[in-house]
């Protein structure tokens, strides 16, 4: 059995200026922050983002001077900001090259991706502005050969000329990063309660990272072996990183942490500010670990943790803070 452990500083020096990654998750549901956090300290540049449903994580990437360029539906953290600040901001400054879509038609694009095939039919976006409006130039799309060289193509059912679909293009990436609840050091790993897009970005990528809240024993996935939704040989590599989504949830293990989500926001409309809360909790820690001390240490982590038979922390205080 091949031993795929890695450290996580380790594991997102992989990441190289100007790659392509998706992560995992959906809004303020499994980011794999803690690998976030270490590609903001080793001050990646020029990465190229694909997403359905992204949050914080991409906001700090982005605000930090990492990206750019993406392709996405939505950037929010849900009732916390109804989009990105720093998305929002970099958008309204012309500092981002970006396209949108659909939710739907970017899963579709993923699962195209993970399929193999060129491109995926579907219909969300006939009726839609996103049918007829392009964001990245036709220059901007013919300069990175990994950019499809149309947004999307209409046509014709051949099977019924009454009919019309809309083709988006597949994609494919360097890398995409999941957090997940379990793992094997051989790469199996466990993904509880919902999965969102995780398994078709993981299967149209490269090369494949998970951090875990656990390791555990092979044996202990073998049971109910269908939930192991992405094949081992996939993931390339594992890191064990407790708590490393916060300051967001991870369903069985933790809630959302509502102060520090409240604290970022409070933040990051401002350059100064947004700069402030960088060196507090990215630039000023030296890990993982002293984030996670900085944060508030094990007394706050303990009030996040999730109460059995519920996935969540009904009790955690989330208004009015």
């Amino acid at each position: 059995m091949t031993n795929k452990l890695i450290d996580l500083h380790a594991a997102a020096a992989l990441v190289p200026n100007g790659a392509t990654l998706s992560f995992g998750g959906f809004t303020i549901q499994r980011h794999p922050m803690a690998f976030v956090y270490e590609l903001v300290r080793l001050k990646r540049r020029n990465l190229y983002l694909f997403g359905h449903s992204p949050g914080g994580d991409w906001d700090i990437l982005i605000g930090a001077g990492c990206v750019k360029r993406v392709e996405l539906a939505y950037e929010a953290d849900e009732a916390f900001n109804t989009v990105g600040p720093r998305w929002r901001q970099a958008v309204e400054r012309g500092e981002i090259e970006w396209e949108d879509y659909s939710n739907f038609s970017m899963v579709s694009r993923f699962a195209a991706g993970a399929m193999g095939i060129p491109f995926m039919p579907i219909r969300s976006l006939l009726g839609s502005d996103l049918l007829r409006k392009q964001a990245l130039t036709d220059e901007q799309r013919a300069a990175d050969p990994r950019t499809s060289p149309k947004k999307l193509h209409c046509m014709t059912s051949p099977f019924n000329p009454q009919d019309q679909v809309v083709l988006v293009p597949a994609i494919h990436t360097d890398f995409a990063v999941l957090h997940v609840q379990k793992a094997t050091v051989n790469g199996t790993v466990r993904i509880e309660g919902q999965t969102f897009a995780d398994v078709q970005q993981a299967l149209c990528a490269n090369t494949v990272i998970v951090t875990a809240e656990e390791i555990v024993e092979e044996e202990a996935l073998r049971h109910e072996p269908e939930r192991n939704l992405i094949p081992f040989f996939a993931v390339k590599y594992i890191c064990h990183v407790p708590f490393g989504s916060h300051p967001y949830a991870v369903y069985n293990y933790y809630d959302y942490d509502p102060l520090q989500l409240k604290e970022y926001h409070e933040n990051a409309d401002g350059d100064a500010t947004f700069q402030g809360y960088l060196e507090k909790y990215v630039y000023g820690v030296k890990d993982h670990r002293e984030y996670l001390v900085r944060v508030g240490g094990q007394a706050r982590l303990d009030q996040l943790r999730a109460a059995p038979g519920y996935g969540y922390n009904p009790e955690l205080k989330r208004r009015r803070l």
